[in-house]
C-alpha cells in the first residue's frame, strides 16, 4: 500500500533537499509530497523572510516555499547589496560573501593607494584595486549565528591580479581566522601565482633580498608546496584565510584577516572583491 501524501511529506521533511529532489522520481505521491510548502519550509533558513526583505528582490512574489528555496540557491544580494547570501541546492548549507565595501582594507579611502570601480564579473557594484602600498591589511568579521550550525567553514579572500601587478609574490602574507570561542586557524600564502620569467627579473632586481624575506615567513603548505591563490569557476581567484566550525545554539564572532606588513616593498595590481565564507566539503 502507498503511504498517504501527508505522511510522505512528513518523512521528507526529516531528510535533505537532495533526498527530496531525487525522491520525486519514485512516484506521483512522492512528487506531490516533495512539492509541498510543509517540506520546503523545513529546509529554508529560519530568517528567510528577513533576508528577502533586505534584498533587491523584496517586492518579488513567490508561488511556493520551493520557489523561495530555489531563489536563495541562485544567491541574494542583501544589506544594501554589501553582502551576498546563498544556500547550496542539495545540502541547504549557507554561504555568505562580504563585499569589499563591507570589510576593512588598509588605506582604502585614499585615492593614491586604491581605486574603486565596477568589475564586469563581480557580484557587487564595486571592487577595490590596489594602486600601490607597502603595508597591506584586509580584515572581515561574521557572526556564526547567520551560518549553518555544526558545520566546518572556510574563509576565502576573493581576488584578481592585473597584468601590471608587481610586488605580490616577493613576500608571503599571513592569514588568520579566529573566533570568540577560542578557535584559531593561521597560515601564510603568496598573493599571486608564481611566474618564472618575472621571478628571474626579481632575482636580478632584488638580489638575495627575496630569499632572506622568504625564510622569515615561508609561505608553504603542509605538503611543502608554495601556497598561493587558486582559480575559481567564476573567473576570480581565492586565497584561503583559514577555517572554523559552527556549533548549535552558539553565535560567536569570527574575525578573518590577511596581512603583509613585513616586506616593506611596494606592491600593486591586486583587485579585492570580498571575503566568502562557505562550508568545506
Amino acid at each position: 500500500m502507498m503511504l498517504p501524501e501527508a505522511c510522505v511529506a512528513n518523512i521528507l521533511a526529516f531528510t535533505s533537499p537532495a533526498d527530496t529532489f531525487s525522491s520525486s522520481k519514485v512516484s506521483s505521491v512522492f512528487w506531490l509530497a516533495g512539492e509541498s510548502d510543509f517540506v520546503w519550509e523545513k529546509f529554508l533558513p529560519s530568517d528567510y523572510k528577513s533576508l528577502i526583505s533586505q534584498s533587491s528582490d523584496h517586492n518579488r512574489s513567490f508561488s511556493s516555499k520551493k520557489e523561495i528555496y530555489r531563489c536563495l540557491c541562485d544567491s541574494l544580494l542583501i544589506d544594501n547589496a554589501r553582502k551576498m547570501f546563498k544556500i547550496n541546492k542539495f545540502s541547504g548549507k549557507i554561504t555568505y560573501t562580504l563585499s569589499a565595501r563591507d570589510i576593512f582594507i588598509t588605506q582604502s579611502d585614499q585615492t593614491s593607494y586604491w581605486s574603486w570601480g565596477n568589475v564586469s564579473d563581480s557580484r557587487f557594484s564595486e571592487s577595490a584595486e590596489l594602486k600601490t602600498i607597502d603595508r597591506l591589511e584586509v580584515k572581515g568579521k561574521i557572526q556564526t549565528g547567520v551560518l549553518s550550525p555544526n558545520t566546518k567553514y572556510g574563509a576565502y579572500l576573493i581576488v584578481k591580479v592585473t597584468k601590471g601587478a608587481y610586488g605580490l609574490d616577493l613576500v608571503p602574507a599571513e592569514t588568520l581566522v579566529k573566533s570568540s570561542n577560542g578557535q584559531i586557524s593561521k597560515n601564510t600564502t603568496y598573493l599571486c601565482c608564481v611566474d618564472e620569467k618575472k621571478q628571474q627579473m626579481k632575482r636580478l632586481f632584488y638580489g638575495n633580498r627575496q630569499e632572506r624575506m622568504a625564510t622569515t615567513v615561508e609561505g608553504l603548505g603542509a605538503d611543502g608546496q608554495r601556497r598561493e591563490p587558486k582559480s575559481r569557476d567564476d573567473g576570480w581567484m581565492e586565497i584561503e584565510l583559514g577555517e572554523f566550525e559552527t556549533r548549535e545554539g552558539e553565535d560567536d564572532e569570527v574575525n578573518m584577516s590577511l596581512t603583509e606588513v613585513k616586506g616593506y616593498q611596494l606592491k600593486g595590481g591586486l583587485v579585492i572583491d570580498g571575503i566568502e565564507v562557505r562550508p568545506k566539503s
